[in-house]
């Protein structure tokens, strides 16, 4: 059974998020809010944890996985980040977007696309969030929770946890979080590439 914070998308409350940070430590799943959906995550090094994320969303080792970060300077430890691409994240970061960057070695390669090498960044606009971050010191491992039989995400707490609370250990509701998943936009080459338009306006990187 797992546990429900309700923390202020606002104010998040001190005690709750340190709770929710010792939980991820420890190797606890959790469902928690961004600015596009609700995501799963967990702590970076975890590999039985990550194992149950792709458990309940049924996906591969071809799956790219997402480590949500504070913000440019934590980017920069795990993906490989040139002037353009720099440029590319600072004028939109943080916002609605994952970009998919070639990964540095300090990346586990459980998390890497096996044939690519590379890997999802982002930097959520969302207080809950960077609240967490702040506590934990690293990105959090995460994916989208979409579910194997959905096309969209979940977006409301309370649904989250009357389908996921015997697979998750937490679930943060931090209220409603829209209809669309992120936009994922390729930077590993020297023209962007849209994967998916989501939330995160496509145009800026439209050419």
């Amino acid at each position: 059974m797992s546990q429900f914070f309700e923390i202020h998308p606002d104010n998040p409350q001190i005690r709750l998020i340190q709770k929710s940070v010792e939980m991820i430590r420890n190797g606890a799943v959790i469902a928690y809010p961004t600015d596009s959906a609700y995501a799963l995550g967990c702590h970076l090094g975890d590999k039985k944890a990550l194992d149950t994320i792709r458990a309940i969303r049924k996906v591969d080792d071809k799956h790219n996985f997402t480590l949500v970060c504070r913000d440019l300077s934590e980017i920069a430890t795990y993906a490989k980040v040139d002037n353009a691409v720099y440029r590319f994240l600072n004028a939109h970061t943080p916002g609605a977007y994952t970009y998919i960057l070639k990964a540095t070695r300090e990346v586990p390669k459980r998390l890497l696309h096996p044939r690519r090498r590379t890997i999802g960044i982002r930097v959520p606009d969302n207080k809950i969030v960077h609240s967490l971050l702040a506590q934990l010191g690293e990105p959090i491992m995460s994916t989208t929770l979409i579910l194997p039989t959905e096309d969209l995400p979940m977006t409301e707490a309370h649904d989250i946890r009357e389908t996921l609370e015997h697979q998750l250990d937490l679930i943060i509701d931090g209220g409603h979080c829209g209809l669309e998943p992120t936009t994922v936009i390729d930077l590993t080459e020297h023209q962007p590439q849209i994967i998916r338009a989501g939330c995160g306006d496509p145009a800026p990187f439209l050419f």
